[in-house]
């Protein structure tokens, strides 16, 4: 059963910069509205989380990612 996880970034370079990278890994990432990333994935998905947050540091993006309520949100660090 396919089902799809959305992304939404803090700002459109950061979204811009996460698609590609999404993208390069071999998913079929496509943008949403002016910040927001579907990606459709398999059954695996639980895994996205963590190849999300994986892409978030090697594209060198002061944010972290949150799941919340089926949507990953990329957010500066609290502190």
């Amino acid at each position: 059963m396919s089902s799809e996880v959305r992304v939404e970034a803090a700002r459109i370079p950061d979204r811009n910069r996460l698609l590609e990278a999404l993208r390069d890994e071999g998913l079929d990432a496509q943008p949403e509205d002016e910040i927001g990333i579907v990606v459709p994935v398999g059954d695996g998905g639980g895994d996205l989380f963590h190849q999300v947050e994986g892409l978030v540091i090697s594209v060198g993006a002061p944010f972290v990612p949150i799941e919340h309520e089926g949507v990953i949100y990329i957010r500066p660090p609290v502190g």
